[in-house]
């Protein structure tokens, strides 16, 4: 979660209840190996922090969903990469994309970006508060972090019931008609 963004009560709650659905959920479903690796109270408070931690930019649906894959499709007590790559995948769940195919859409974007026929909205806004200059520049490596995390506050914001509309259009420039009596003295000048 970036500095200063607030999770209201319930989201937070949602949060807490998905982590602790998910630690539950593979202590049941790989019991011997979870107890060795989690065997103490303490070692689980910390997994949990650590975990929370890590998993703190996904919606709760997202990390509901990504265990239930996990658990599929695992033998063996799963890791943290596992889950967070599961939560990655799992943001079709909710009918997104995940921030890399997002990120792509938001550079194939050509203006008028209002009229380009976006998969969600929030690809739109996320990019559009990125910049559309750092989208497109060649240091996409720091680019797709920063949309990233845009990206996820935008899709927590999406889950929570905001909803993102594009608008028309932004205000055109003014555009001064051409000087016809300067264009052709300019002609003249130049003898063009």
């Amino acid at each position: 979660m970036e500095p200063g963004l607030k999770l209201s009560n319930s989201e937070r709650q949602q949060f807490i209840e998905a982590i602790d659905n998910l630690f539950l959920k593979i202590e049941l479903s790989y019991h011997y190996q979870f107890y060795k690796v989690f065997g103490s109270d303490e070692r689980l408070r910390e997994a949990k922090r650590l975990w929370a931690q890590s998993l703190k930019k996904y919606p709760a649906a997202c990390i509901d969903s990504a265990i239930e894959i996990v658990i599929q499709t695992n033998e063996y007590l799963p890791t943290l990469t596992e889950i967070l790559r599961a939560c990655e995948d799992s943001m079709g769940s909710i009918n997104i994309p995940n921030a890399p195919e997002a990120f792509i859409e938001a550079q194939k974007s050509s203006a008028p970006r209002q009229e380009h026929p976006w998969t969600t909205p929030i690809i739109y806004w996320a990019a559009k508060e990125t910049g559309w200059d750092l989208i497109n520049s060649s240091n996409n490596l720091h680019a797709l972090k920063i949309f990233s995390k845009i990206y996820w506050r935008l899709a927590k914001e999406m889950q929570a019931g905001k909803s993102f509309a594009i608008l028309d259009k932004e205000p055109e420039e003014k555009r001064e008609p051409l000087d016809l009596e300067l264009l052709k003295s300019l002609r003249a000048k130049h003898n063009l």
